[in-house]
Parts: structure tokens; C-alpha cells; sequence
């Protein structure tokens, strides 16, 4: 199944013509455009912490950068700041940066030894249920989360916003490619009112749309 096909999949199951989505870890926006393009009613927040990804973010959105709200931070599990592990490498994937994150990189250093961690910087980081509280967000239709091993701060920091959240999409590794990262088993342990709707298998684990089946 394509990425396209994936988007098309999701929106079809939200079934409604204006979406509350939020993308975390929206790098240079590809999902983003994606969902715009299917759905261009749809309310979209998209976080990404990483000066080079959001150039490359606010290029690919172009004309259509005002329909949708970008913020400058990551999510997490407190509000201040922290550090972030920017991901590089040589070659043909020079720039590389789908691989940086607030977590320290661990198995991911020797089962993807072609990408390297340049020095860590700080970034600033935001609590999920702080943020939508602010943005006066009481529920979320999706959320698009790619936060390469953070799971577990973003659900942390967004207790009460994910109770309130209909499908969320993340990808998954039982590896620990970062340090604390979860296992699918884990992050469904830690939202009991999610279930599995969908798999979206990949080389070695995959990414899953989990349903709230409180909704």
C-alpha cells in the first residue's frame, strides 16, 4: 500500500469533510501535503522541531503554507526545552534528517550504520494537553505520528487530548532503534482505549492505525 493509498485509508475512515489532524513530527511535510491535497477542508497542526526539515517543510507547502498551522516545536512529556539528536549522513543521502529525535539514538546506530547523529541541540518542547488546551482543541479526529522513538513522551504529555482522539497512526519498532523506545505491546498498554484498525507492514515491523474504541 502506497503512502497515498494510506491517507486515503485513514480519511476514508474519519468519514467527515473537515478533519482535526494533527501531524507530529511532520519533517518536511510530506504527509502534510498529502492529507491537504485529499482533504482540503481539513484543520491541520503540524509540529516538527528540526531548523532544516521545516525550510524544507515551508518550501514543499509553498502557496498552500497558510492553510495550515506549523509549529516550530516538539511534543513531549513537559514544557521548556530538551535535546534533539539530529540525524545526517554522506552520499546520496547527504542532509539526511528523517531519523533525528528527542530520543538517544541505541540499536538504530548499528542497524542503520550509514546514518549518522551529529551533536545534539536544544529544542523547545511543548506538553500535548498543554498545547491543545491553548489551541482550544477539546477532540482530535487524527493523529499523524512519526516521532521516531518518542511515543511514549508524547503520550505522556497527552493524557487527556488522546482520550479525546479518534484514530492515531504511529509507526512502531520492537528494536529499540532509541533509548526507551516502545514496543506496539507497550504503547497499547499505555492507551487502553485504543485497538488495532489497521497494519501497515514495512520491511521489518511496520506502522498501525490504532482505533479509540471509546468513540
Amino acid at each position: 500500500m502506497s503512502c497515498v493509498d494510506v491517507h486515503q485509508h485513514i480519511l476514508s475512515l474519519l468519514g467527515m469533510s473537515n478533519p482535526v489532524i494533527l501531524d507530529i513530527g511532520c519533517n518536511d511535510g510530506t504527509d502534510t501535503a498529502h492529507f491537504l491535497t485529499l482533504c482540503p477542508q481539513a484543520q491541520l497542526y503540524c509540529f516538527e522541531p528540526d531548523p532544516r526539515a521545516i525550510a524544507r517543510f515551508k518550501k514543499k507547502l509553498g502557496p498552500n503554507l497558510d492553510k495550515v498551522k506549523l509549529l516550530e516545536i516538539a511534543i513531549s512529556e513537559r514544557n521548556g526545552t530538551i535535546d534533539f539528536h539530529p540525524s545526517n549522513a554522506d552520499g546520496d543521502a547527504k542532509e539526511w534528517d528523517l531519523s533525528g529525535s528527542i530520543r538517544r539514538p541505541k540499536n538504530h546506530l548499528t542497524e542503520y550504520d550509514w546514518v549518522r547523529f551529529d551533536r545534539p541541540f536544544s529544542v523547545e518542547t511543548r506538553r500535548l494537553d498543554d498545547w491543545c488546551s491553548e489551541a482550544g482543541l477539546n477532540t482530535v479526529d487524527f493523529i499523524w505520528m512519526d516521532v521516531q522513538g518518542a511515543e511514549a513522551d508524547v503520550i505522556a504529555g497527552g493524557v487527556q487530548t488522546l482520550s479525546n482522539t479518534r484514530f492515531i497512526y504511529t509507526e512502531y519498532s520492537d528494536r529499540e532503534l532509541y533509548e526507551g523506545q516502545l514496543s506496539l505491546q507497550a504503547i497499547l498498554d499505555l492507551l487502553p482505549s485504543f485497538e488495532v484498525a489497521a497494519h501497515y507492514p514495512r520491511e521489518v515491523e511496520g506502522d498501525v492505525l490504532l482505533k479509540n474504541t471509546q468513540f
